[in-house]
């Protein structure tokens, strides 16, 4: 048992970048790609990944003190701090029992596989620390270990069957086929589909309003590094920065907004070339299946609907932050807000002034969210001594993934204290699912005609 937990984070310490690709290069060669070609295509993968986080901290690093001096200059007082992911992570990875997920991440997988229950093949396995986190949560809670167990697998079996789903729309927005997204942060989707479809009924968004529309709209304003530049310049204003700062991070923001689409691009470069061999090994080996390779979001990183949103969200989570009751915690270290622009951006299909409405509606979720898991993620922190918090003081995340799942089924896990509504809930978020699962097959269905339309032009 040692030997398998010492061996499990030996390799996930590679990280995403080597560890991603290491995966790669053998599904590339069980799909019979030459090595030459696996291995540069693998690379390029690692480079995108190095690419993207580069890219992604640049921009934390510019946003995350503005936000936090206007937080300052309100002189407001909250005492959970806001870590973002990666102290998360480390905690997760603190529980002694969590090495054992990997290989029921796994496992699931390939049952799943060979029962036809999911044509999507997760090799995102460095991100199962997600399924540790939520175990860690439901511990938390209720203290029962095996339902700890049972919701992270549950978990698992949803983010498949989210992979599925989604894959179809995730390849119109990307323009790569055969990939879909793996991350948790997707279960999310279940609870942005029902004010998505009510928006349908508004007038004015019930119209399709993209970054492409914007440019046509509204011309050079719309241009990545001049909506950049603006947001930054207003971000800066908000901080109540010197005129020099607002300039700087103007120009910061512009040019993070032109470097995501560039770095993008390398993920498409990286992952075409498997695609292509592992949609001709299907066809040869079951004509009747199309397998998906599931990743983490970066490769979506191109959408330029993304960063636009959620550069227009910091000054909204702040604000929410500032008026929420009952709120808790100062958004720093998940001000920027992963967690909902990527489900937003799929359950949209890209339609960004819904994506910026679902985002100021839906903050308060993370936010309460955030600030109900603060002191078990704090007790966890001081059990394990991996992170120092002071007293009086607590840890959480702002931008939770999957906040619904977690606090729902969390509850549930009551259950063996007598308590029945989180279950009721959580059957109720089950019937969502449901839900958004039909509705998206039914969308996938007909994105399949227009992009084999589509595939079919560009052959001739």
């Amino acid at each position: 048992m040692e030997v398998l937990k010492n061996a499990i984070h030996f390799v996930l310490d590679l990280g995403a970048p080597v560890f991603v690709p290491l995966i790669m290069i053998i599904v590339g060669l069980i799909v019979r790609m030459k090595f030459r070609d696996a291995f540069s295509s693998a690379l390029t993968l690692g480079l995108a990944f190095i690419g993207m986080n580069m890219v992604v901290g640049f921009m934390m690093d510019s946003i995350s003190p503005a936000a936090q001096e206007f937080v300052k200059n309100s002189g407001i007082n909250l005492n959970a701090i806001d870590g973002g992911w990666t102290p998360m992570s480390t905690l997760a990875w603190a529980w002694p029992l969590a090495f054992l997920m990997f290989p029921i991440q796994i496992i699931i997988n390939l049952i799943m596989l060979a029962l036809k229950q999911t044509n999507t093949l997760n090799v995102d396995l460095w991100n199962v620390w997600g399924k540790i986190f939520t175990a860690v949560l439901v511990i938390g809670v209720s203290g029962n270990i095996p339902l700890a167990f049972l919701i992270a697998a549950i978990q698992v079996v949803l983010e498949l069957k989210m992979g599925d789903v989604n894959q179809k729309q995730i390849q119109k927005l990307t323009q790569i086929p055969g990939v879909t997204c793996t991350h948790g942060m997707t279960l999310f989707n279940v609870f942005l589909y029902p004010i998505n479809r009510l928006l349908d009924y508004i007038p004015f968004l019930n119209k399709h309003i993209d970054a492409n529309w914007l440019k046509q709209k509204i011309g050079i304003f719309a241009e990545n590094h001049v909506m950049g530049f603006i947001i930054g310049v207003l971000i800066g204003t908000f901080a109540q920065y010197p005129p020099q700062k607002i300039l700087i991070l103007g120009v910061q923001g512009a040019a993070a907004l032109t470097l995501f689409p560039m770095v993008a691009r390398l993920f498409m470069e990286a992952l075409a070339p498997l695609s292509d061999s592992i949609s001709e090994f299907m066809k040869q080996k079951y004509s009747d299946r199309q397998l998906y390779i599931g990743l983490d979001w970066p490769f979506m990183a191109g959408c330029n609907e993304l960063w636009v949103a959620m550069i227009i969200w910091v000054p909204i989570t702040l604000l929410w932050a500032v008026i929420l009751p009952g709120n808790n915690i100062l958004p720093f270290g998940g001000i920027i807000n992963l967690s909902l622009a990527v489900p937003a951006l799929i359950v949209t299909g890209g339609n960004l002034l819904r994506m910026i409405v679902l985002g100021v509606l839906t903050t308060p979720v993370f936010l309460y969210v955030a600030t109900f898991f603060a002191p078990a993620i704090t007790n966890l922190a001081k059990d394990t001594h991996v992170i120092n918090v002071k007293d009086g003081q607590f840890l959480s995340w702002s931008s939770i993934e999957l906040p619904d799942f977690r606090y729902i089924f969390a509850q549930a896990s009551n259950i063996v204290h007598g308590e029945f509504l989180g279950l009721a809930l959580a059957i109720g978020w089950l019937g969502l699912f449901y839900w958004y699962y039909k509705g998206m097959q039914k969308r996938a269905d007909q994105l399949s005609t227009e992009l084999e339309g589509t595939s079919h032009h560009m052959s001739l």
